[in-house]
């Protein structure tokens, strides 16, 4: 095929089955690899422990503002919210430290890791009790601006605490009934949601 033809699927058809072809890319005084050799795994992996780190010091950083305003007890949901948010992206980041280091896993220890560490269950516990707090939030906004005398009346801390305590409990309690009875170590190797996908 010549510069000037056009190119049409079956064209391409035929390449892929007729005779294989390598492409080289050759730059001038130097040999240049593929930066897809590494994979995207490996970038994404980095990519994930970074946003880890800067979503660490965010919330750090914010429930430090929060407790040294003294506004930590008067918005207990938004600091759960930030205290969720941020125990979540530190085992982030250790997850994805534990996943980069590649260890092999074997024994009871190598099946705890896989639950906790490389599948990510301390981290997702505490995300997903992030969103019930979320939901927690809406409704405790909700009752204070639309039924304003009700919730100052009905509305105790006590309920605001049990709130924010439910949504640690609730998270554990759902990423390990997802997660324990769905994974399990191979040879070395960790399965996650095996009997899910199965």
């Amino acid at each position: 095929m010549t510069a000037g033809q056009g190119f049409t699927f079956g064209d391409a058809t035929e390449l892929t089955t007729s005779n294989p072809i390598e492409v080289t890319h050759q730059t001038t005084g130097s040999s240049m690899t593929s930066s897809s050799s590494r994979g995207v795994g490996f970038y994404f992996q980095y990519t994930v422990l970074v946003i880890g780190v800067v979503g660490t010091a965010a919330n750090g950083l914010i429930m430090y503002a929060l407790i040294a305003s003294r506004q930590h007890t008067k918005h207990v949901l938004i600091f759960n919210q930030n205290m969720l948010d941020f125990v979540s992206c530190v085992f982030l980041v250790a997850s994805y430290s534990f996943r980069i280091c590649n260890i092999r896993l074997d024994g009871t220890l190598g099946y705890w890791l896989c639950i906790t560490l490389w599948g990510e269950g301390l981290s997702w516990g505490p995300y997903i009790g992030s969103l019930m707090n979320l939901a927690a939030i809406t409704v405790e906004r909700y009752l204070l601006v639309v039924h304003f005398a009700w919730a100052k009346k009905n509305l105790h801390k006590s309920m605001i605490y049990s709130a924010a305590a439910f949504t640690w409990i609730g998270g554990v309690i759902v990423v390990s009934a997802v997660t324990i009875p769905t994974s399990d170590v191979v040879n070395g190797v960790c399965y996650l949601l095996h009997c899910l996908i199965d």
